[in-house]
C-alpha cells in the first residue's frame, strides 16, 4: 500500500474525517445494492474517488483493488479498513479526468458518490471508457438531480452553491444518468431509486458494459 504523497490541507483532513463517519450511515441505506453490484466483480478493479474505502468489504477476495482519490487525507482511513479486512490494496493520488492507467487495463471501474464531485463528468467517463477492457464494466451508485420542475429540484438548485463549498465540490443537481447513457457504452443498465435523505434522496445505481 502506497503512503500519501503529501500532507493534505486542514480542509481536506476534516472532510476525510467527516466522510469516514458519514459513510457508515449511508452504507446501511445502500448495502444491498453494493452487494449485488460489487459482489460479482473479479480481476483488476479500479475504484475512482475511493475515499475511505467504504466499499472494500463488498468485493470478492480475489479482486486486485486499486483506489484513486485526489484527497490523500483519505488514505489512512482506507489503509485501516484494508488492515481490518486483511486485504492488500493499492492507493494512488489522482484525478478521474486523467487516470494514470494504460488503455484497456481494468476489468471493472467503480464509482460511488463520485460523479457528483468531479470537475468534468464527461471527461471522467471518457477516461473510464479508455481504461476499461472490452467487455469490462463500469459500476456506479450516485446521487443525482431530482425530477425537473419538482420542488426538490428547485431546492437543490438554490442550495447547490453553498453545498459545493462545504461538500468538497459536490453538486446536488447533476443529471449523471445522461452522462453515463451518452458515454458510448454497448450496454447500460441503471435503476432510479430514492434513499431517506432530504437533499440527496434521488439516486441511480447500475452498470455499463464497454
Amino acid at each position: 500500500m502506497n503512503p500519501p504523497p503529501k500532507r493534505a490541507n486542514p480542509y481536506k483532513r476534516l472532510f476525510a474525517y467527516m466522510m469516514s463517519s458519514a459513510s457508515v450511515t449511508y452504507d446501511k441505506m445502500v448495502a444491498d445494492r453494493k452487494r449485488a453490484l460489487l459482489g460479482g466483480l473479479h480481476g483488476s478493479v479500479l475504484e475512482i474517488g475511493a475515499g475511505t474505502a467504504p466499499n472494500l468489504s463488498y468485493y470478492p477476495a480475489d479482486v486486485n483493488w486499486i483506489g484513486i482519490d485526489p484527497n490523500p487525507a483519505m488514505f489512512p482511513y482506507a489503509q485501516k479498513e484494508a488492515q481490518r479486512l486483511g486485504r492488500q490494496i493499492e492507493l494512488r493520488s489522482g484525478q478521474s479526468e486523467q487516470l494514470d492507467m494504460p488503455d484497456g487495463s481494468m476489468d471493472a471501474i467503480v464509482s460511488t458518490l463520485v460523479i457528483c464531485s468531479v470537475h468534468d463528468p464527461h471527461k471522467t467517463l471518457q477516461e473510464i471508457m479508455r481504461v476499461l477492457r472490452p467487455g469490462g464494466q463500469f459500476v456506479f451508485i450516485e446521487h443525482v438531480a431530482a425530477p425537473a420542475k419538482s420542488s426538490l429540484r428547485s431546492l437543490q438548485r438554490l442550495i447547490n452553491p453553498f453545498w459545493k463549498l462545504g461538500a468538497d465540490g459536490c453538486h446536488l443537481d447533476r443529471e449523471t444518468w445522461t452522462v453515463i447513457e451518452g458515454a458510448g457504452f454497448n450496454q447500460v443498465n441503471l435503476d432510479h431509486f430514492r434513499i431517506e435523505s432530504p437533499l440527496i434522496s434521488p439516486h441511480i445505481a447500475g452498470f455499463a458494459v464497454k
